[in-house]
């Protein structure tokens, strides 16, 4: 069995081996049972990383994301099986791409309209579009066009994203393989819809003021630009160079565009991440229902969405409405429980909540490349071990 000090070894192992900085916490049944935090947010200036400091969630803000969606499930705001054009109508109709026997692409009508459930467990068909860069992916190309008027107007709402996005010729028939992409866009602007309030206010309302979240916000506030850490990139040589994140444009004071993503510490993560590992409760309140956690982290793919998923990092996990669940132990080397969940985010966050003990897990730095097949799964090990 491992301590508390196998951790700060191995977090203090991995500045000592080039990593900026990090920070993690673990929970068990509410309690804490570890907390550290290493190296520097700053390295030029000798600014440690501390339990104040912000990290760039990436893709983590996704787990804000999805769990408002699923709270707004629970209150019956809408059903998980309805067409995601009940609720935005340019959604009622869409093209996907068949392939020729000669190889040639062609737009045809889907069999079936998007679902939401398509939408929360990324099967819409719709991959990430963030550029311009030639491709010769035809469902990427088909929504470069469609972001085009949007790219030119600079600054654009989730709504007029994503119903701009409307148009673009889905990669296959919605809910027959996993892509990673533009299913948390359409979360967003239906949460809106759903809300009546902006994606960001709704995460106030439903997680961030309830858990006391009071240092995780999508735009800068006071000291926040101050308090983020910054981002190295890490070269050949094992030597840290400052990196220029363009998504940090979007932390700015009144800057529109999309969602804007989430920034957050390691203790006000570890709110969200406890109150799922404990069925919906924190500090005695409930604020979500135990069976709807539980629904979120159902697997929700077949033996073909499968391949589309897994890869060494993911080994031995499946995919939920938003997350990945834990579906085959021994496939993954998993000490976690059956049905754990979590995500991570591109700048190297990461996070798992295992309801069957009651463990949170929480983990941070701000890297690139992330190196995440490195650290996290180390961390996953060792944070599970501590369990008596």
């Amino acid at each position: 069995m491992a301590s508390t000090k196998d951790l700060d070894k191995l977090l203090q192992g991995f500045v000592d081996g080039g990593l900026p900085g990090c920070g993690m916490k673990v929970t068990h049944k509410g309690e804490c049972i570890y907390e550290g935090y290493f190296g520097y947010a700053d390295i030029e200036n000798k600014v440690p990383v501390t339990k104040d400091s912000l990290f760039r969630q990436a893709s983590m803000s996704k787990l804000p994301l999805y769990t408002t969606m699923m709270m707004l499930y629970e209150q019956g705001k809408y059903l998980i099986t309805e067409p995601v054009g009940k609720y935005i109508p340019e959604y009622a109709t869409s093209k996907k791409y068949i392939i020729s026997p000669t190889g040639k692409p062609t737009a045809v009508p889907t069999e079936h309209p998007m679902t939401i459930s398509d939408v929360l467990s990324m099967k819409c068909g719709l991959p990430y579009c963030h550029s311009k860069a030639p491709t010769r992916d035809q469902t990427l190309t088909s929504m470069q066009k469609c972001m085009e008027p949007l790219w030119e107007k600079g600054t654009y709402t989730v709504q007029e994203h994503v119903r701009a996005m409307a148009d673009a010729v889905l990669a296959y028939e919605p809910g027959t393989h996993w892509t990673y992409g533009f299913g948390s866009e359409i979360t967003a602007a239906l949460i809106e819809v759903l809300t009546d309030m902006p994606v960001d206010d709704a995460f106030k309302k439903y997680i961030f003021e309830p858990l006391g979240m009071e240092n995780t916000r999508t735009h800068y506030e006071g000291n926040d630009r101050e308090r983020l850490v910054k981002l190295y990139h890490r070269n050949e040589d094992n030597t840290l160079t400052v990196s220029k994140m363009r998504f940090d444009e979007k932390y700015e004071p009144g800057v529109v565009e999309g969602w804007a993503r989430v920034y957050s510490n390691v203790d006000d993560y570890s709110r969200l991440m406890t109150m799922l590992a404990n069925g919906g409760m924190f500090e005695g309140r409930r604020i979500m229902g135990r069976k709807t956690i539980d629904m979120m982290r159902s697997n929700g793919l077949d033996e073909v969405m499968l391949r589309d998923f897994e890869d060494p990092y993911n080994m031995g996990y499946g995919y939920g409405d938003g997350v990945r669940t834990i579906i085959d132990k021994a496939k993954g080397n998993l000490t976690g429980s059956l049905g754990a969940f979590g995500w991570t985010g591109g700048n190297g966050t990461w996070c798992e909540a295992d309801p069957e003990e009651g463990l949170a897990i929480v983990y941070m730095h701000n890297q690139d490349p992330n190196m995440e097949l490195y650290y996290h799964h180390r961390v996953r090990n060792v944070a599970y071990s501590l369990i008596k």
